[in-house]
């Protein structure tokens, strides 16, 4: 009878989140008040039933259906995206030369960062004394740690060379399908490859050129559509993955590692605040960036999701913030893939600082600091845009520096509540490559990043 109950109480929660739909509340007040009624009830769940009850089980099974089949949609996504979105950033830019001055400073924007945001996650799990530090091992834990050796198993006879070489697609249809870890940035690679054609059919013959140039328009306006529609599932989707969480996750868990979350999102703040004295270095009022990236950033940030915020990204790049639509393309598109700040930089640069001083690294030692950094920088390649991709990075860095996985095991419990920061910051991050390129080449547009009206809203 508890199970019905309280799944009727999800049904109606699910009917008042719809009807707010259809008085046109605005989307990203939607959102959140999805992520907070999901986070009180599932606090609520776990009060009278226990995070491990088979009341509690069965429940979060029939929520599993609304919060993982969204989360199983943003992933159908990806890759169509990734293709899509990159292609079209080449049947867009003018001159092959712009090509090469847009691929490279968006790549220089998220390499640097991220090399930046691997020295903060240092600095700030040293200030923490997380060095060295120890946490409880429960059931969660216990059953992780088991998949992330299995995991580890899989790659650790894989040299870095080899990881790198990894990413060349031999398959491409095998890619397009996400059946490697690697998929995304060999979707990236082929996508570049595609573009490159047509720029040199598009010479060559024109009017060939143009119908594929048609072709793409055309598939980017319907793959547009489908992201609009899986958006429009954003609150109920986020109200039932954050129930998940609350329900699931022991408050003891929490509580023992509260000051490793603490010091996460001190890191990510600070990243943050460095993202503003960069927008600051090269003349961009912050403010208004932030003013018109808060509806993007908001998303990524309940959703969890890099790539299913990447039609927002762009949108928030061209509408909002005045980047030119081939630079915007390559920035979202390269940030769902490489140097993603939060899940490749931060977070593995600070599970490393834990491990470091129980296999004899003297994280004192400067060559030391350069050699994480320098690992971090090579693995932040490849990274996926949702789920998992702090989990991937971190197992190609410790495989690579010869440390034991168990410490990313143990954040299962906190995974939920710090990957919401790590991937507003990701976002974030590949909207700044797009801002500080376009400015850098004289081509973002400051009529419209000024414009207070210029703004973006998904419902």
């Amino acid at each position: 009878m508890a199970v019905i109950i309280t799944l009727a109480i999800f049904v109606l929660v699910l009917l008042f989140l719809n009807r707010l739909a259809g008085k046109h509340v605005k989307y990203s007040n939607r959102v959140f008040i999805g992520l907070g009624i999901g986070i009180v009830f599932g606090i609520i769940i776990q009060l009278l039933f226990g995070s491990d009850s088979s009341t509690t089980t069965t429940i979060l099974d029939w929520v599993n259906i609304i919060g993982n089949g969204y989360v199983s949609f943003l992933q159908m996504l990806v890759v169509p995206l990734i293709f899509v979105s990159l292609v079209r950033a080449f049947t867009r830019v003018e001159g092959e030369n712009n090509l090469g001055k847009i691929g490279f400073n968006v790549l220089a924007v998220l390499i640097i960062t991220v090399a930046v945001a691997s020295i903060i996650g240092l600095s700030i799990a040293l200030l923490f004394n997380l060095d060295g530090a120890e946490f409880t091992q429960g059931a969660a834990e216990t059953a992780r740690i088991a998949y992330i050796q299995e995991r580890q198993a899989e790659i650790a006879d894989t040299t870095l060379p080899q990881q790198i070489l990894s990413f060349i697609p031999t398959n491409i249809f095998e890619d397009l399908a996400g059946l490697r870890q690697s998929s995304n940035i060999a979707v990236v690679i082929f996508s570049a490859f595609v573009g490159v054609a047509y720029l040199g059919v598009a010479r060559k013959h024109p009017e060939e050129a143009s119908y594929f140039k048609k072709m793409i328009d055309m598939l980017d306006a319907i793959v547009s559509r489908i992201v609009t529609l899986v958006l429009r599932m954003a609150p109920y989707g986020i109200f039932a993955l954050m129930v998940k969480a609350m329900a699931s996750s022991s408050f003891q868990a929490l509580l023992n590692m509260a000051t490793f979350v603490i010091a996460a999102y001190v890191a990510i703040i600070i990243m943050f605040a460095i993202h503003a004295l960069i927008l600051v270095g090269f003349k961009v009022n912050p403010i208004n960036y932030f003013k018109k990236a808060s509806s993007v950033l908001g998303f990524a940030f309940t959703s969890r999701s890099s790539g299913g915020a990447l039609p927002m990204n762009i949108q928030t790049q061209t509408e909002a913030l005045g980047v030119e639509d081939a630079t915007a393309n390559f920035a979202g598109t390269f940030g769902l893939s490489i140097g993603q700040n939060g899940c490749a930089g931060i977070y593995p640069t600070m599970l490393v600082a834990i491990v470091a001083p129980t296999v004899g690294m003297d994280l004192s030692d400067p060559m030391v600091w350069l050699t994480i950094i320098g690992t971090i920088v090579i693995s932040s390649f490849g990274v996926a845009g949702v789920g998992g991709g702090a989990t991937f990075a971190s197992l190609i860095v410790f495989g690579t520096l010869g440390l034991p996985v168990e410490i990313i095991g143990l954040m299962v419990s906190i995974e939920p509540i710090i990957d919401m920061g790590r991937t507003a910051l990701n976002v974030n991050d590949s909207i700044l490559a797009g801002v500080v390129t376009s400015k850098r080449l004289g081509t973002l547009n400051e009529e419209v990043f000024n414009n207070p009206d210029a703004q973006i809203e998904v419902g």
